[in-house]
């Protein structure tokens, strides 16, 4: 492998994690006038979690793991640790009252004054739970020389069930609900949530690790799609996240072989199928209904998986929604990257200012833009906190790239 292309594993890397710090301090504000109150210079460097959120709904979301059975199986529970206080849990007090509606979603929330930050105490420049559960997966692969599915397994449940230095509260639906069915018993392979049944489990965070992993294979895109695949069904048993891999994972390895992002993204928005439903008629079909939780199963189902016979390409990034949803979202990156020419800290500057799911579209959009750069500017890795540590782990997750049968491990 030349070492242009190992170096530009480094940089998808750095990029990912540079994505991920930048956007989130604005991490799911949905009103534009929120974040311009928030940030009036723009998010032009890295800055902590504000409080109060004026959008959050994080408090009194739920977690109810099956203590008794747990305790039968010698199955650890706690996922949550000092942060419990924020969730409604079946092993802890909730000491909040959620008195309000918010309008942006139709979530319940509670007092403004109360309304704590998904991400609160994180610095500027401190990496998020799903950067760190990156992070997990990188040393998973430097370990073990390769990637293995059991391995992950284990350092994945081992890192979620002990505290942890990442101070981050935001434990995302995917992760609750996997671990709810671990504490049932379920075995670790079959614990992954259907999007079926709860729809943001096909969400843009279901891409980064697959994305990461097929960077061990960065010259065979027919392999790393696979793997890629195979590693989504851990954690996310999702058509969007799929379909939304088979497209990204050959993006990503052209990028890293030296393609062009402006071409790249530009196919991309190409490519993309519009959804029928525009992110402004969906977030109204949140609030009509109280919030998406209330939404019957066969309308969710219509609101979010039929698509129009434009491409994403005829659309304005104004119709497309900011929430986390991979039809919606990839679009939305994809315009974002092609209005900025495809260059990276202003693309991942416009996409922290967007709000919404910036932080998952930042992460996957750090990925792309980095890996078709020759270099990532310094300023922006040195202000990353633990800057070093990640340096260490980036150069060891590449070396096992530049062999070239990382895949292999078993």
């Amino acid at each position: 492998m030349s070492n242009s292309v190992v170096q530009r594993i480094k940089n998808a890397l750095w990029g990912a994690f540079i994505g991920d710090a930048l956007a989130m301090p604005a991490h799911w504000f949905y009103s534009p006038e929120s974040i311009r109150g928030q940030f009036p210079e723009g998010i032009d460097r890295y800055y902590p979690a504000p409080h109060p959120h004026p959008d959050a709904f994080m408090l009194g979301m739920t977690y109810q793991p099956d203590v008794k059975k747990a305790g039968a199986a010698g199955r650890p529970y706690d996922i949550l640790h000092q942060h419990a206080r924020f969730y409604r849990t079946s092993y802890s007090d909730f000491g909040f009252a959620l008195g309000e509606r918010d309008g942006e979603h139709g979530n319940a929330t509670a007092a403004l004054d109360e309304r704590t930050h998904y991400h609160h105490g994180l610095e500027a420049g401190e990496s998020t739970l799903g950067a760190d559960l990156m992070r997990v997966l990188m040393r998973s692969v430097i370990n073990r020389g390769g990637y293995s599915e059991d391995g992950f397994l284990d350092d994945f449940i081992r890192h979620m069930t002990q505290p942890r230095s990442n101070r981050d509260p935001y434990t995302e639906i995917y992760l609750r609900r996997w671990f709810e069915h671990y504490s049932q018993g379920i075995a670790a392979q079959n614990c992954a949530e259907q999007q079926r049944r709860v729809w943001s489990i096909g969400s843009v965070g279901g891409l980064i690790r697959p994305l990461v992993l097929a960077l061990l294979n960065p010259d065979n895109p027919y392999l790393a799609t696979g793997m890629a695949l195979g590693h989504q069904q851990l954690t996310h048993r999702s058509e969007m996240v799929g379909s939304g891999l088979s497209l990204l994972v050959p993006a990503l390895l052209r990028l890293v072989n030296g393609a062009s992002p402006q071409a790249i993204f530009r196919e991309l928005l190409q490519q993309l199928p519009a959804p029928a439903v525009s992110g402004q008629a969906l977030f109204q079909a949140y609030r009509d209904h109280d919030g998406p939780g209330n939404i019957p199963t066969d309308e969710t189902w219509r609101l979010h998986m039929r698509f129009s016979h434009e491409s994403a390409e005829q659309k304005n990034p104004e119709y497309f929604a900011t929430a986390c949803y991979v039809e919606q979202a990839l679009p939305l990156m994809a315009a974002l990257g092609c209005e900025q020419a495809g260059d990276l800290i202003g693309t991942l500057r416009a996409n922290a200012e967007a709000g919404g799911d910036n932080v998952h579209r930042g992460m996957v959009l750090g990925l792309l833009l980095a890996a078709g750069s020759a270099d990532v500017p310094e300023e922006w890795i040195t202000g990353l906190k633990n800057h070093n540590e990640l340096a260490e782990e980036i150069h060891r997750f590449a070396t096992v790239a530049a062999r070239g049968d990382g895949h292999l491990t078993l």
